[in-house]
């Protein structure tokens, strides 16, 4: 990281920012060209859990390649100045990489529901075994993750 003065090191302050992100964004390599879309997520044990439909780019290009990059970020706040190269945005954000794989027997899709919806809602949910072969499950465990902040 070029700025080590704005460098999180603290693993508890990185996961924080995890936990308080209300959106990950997740970027894939398709072919040539890279992609990237917004997700719900939940996240437990260094592990990223998404759910999605059973078709779409999304899963076409992790099939593909399942090399990940991803970036949360919170408390978000524009900073004005006189002269339009003096302003900025305070923020804290991370950014992850990892492999993504998919999660195919029931009960461990029950699992990862679980852990995305405990990340937006302290209710308890189940699921049906029609909804849950509906249901695409994708994880990606996360080999090494960065966070920065501006000061």
């Amino acid at each position: 990281m070029r700025r080590k003065d704005r460098e999180i090191t603290n693993r508890k302050d990185i996961e924080s920012i995890i936990r308080k992100s209300l959106v990950c964004r997740l970027a894939m390599m398709d072919e040539h060209e890279p992609y990237i879309v917004p997700l719900s997520f939940g996240y437990r044990d260094n592990t990223l859990y998404f759910h999605s439909a059973k078709k779409g780019k999304k899963l076409d290009v992790l099939k593909k390649n399942n090399q990940v990059c991803c970036e949360f970020d919170i408390d978000l706040k524009i900073e004005k100045a006189d002269k339009a190269c003096k302003w900025g945005i305070e923020y804290k954000s991370v950014i992850g990489f990892g492999k993504a794989s998919f999660i195919k027997d029931l009960e461990s899709k029950r699992k990862a529901l679980d852990i995305i919806m405990e990340h937006y809602s302290d209710k308890s949910f189940t699921y049906s075994e029609t909804d849950l072969k509906k249901v695409a499950i994708i994880k990606v465990e996360l080999r090494n993750v960065t966070g920065k902040q501006s000061i």
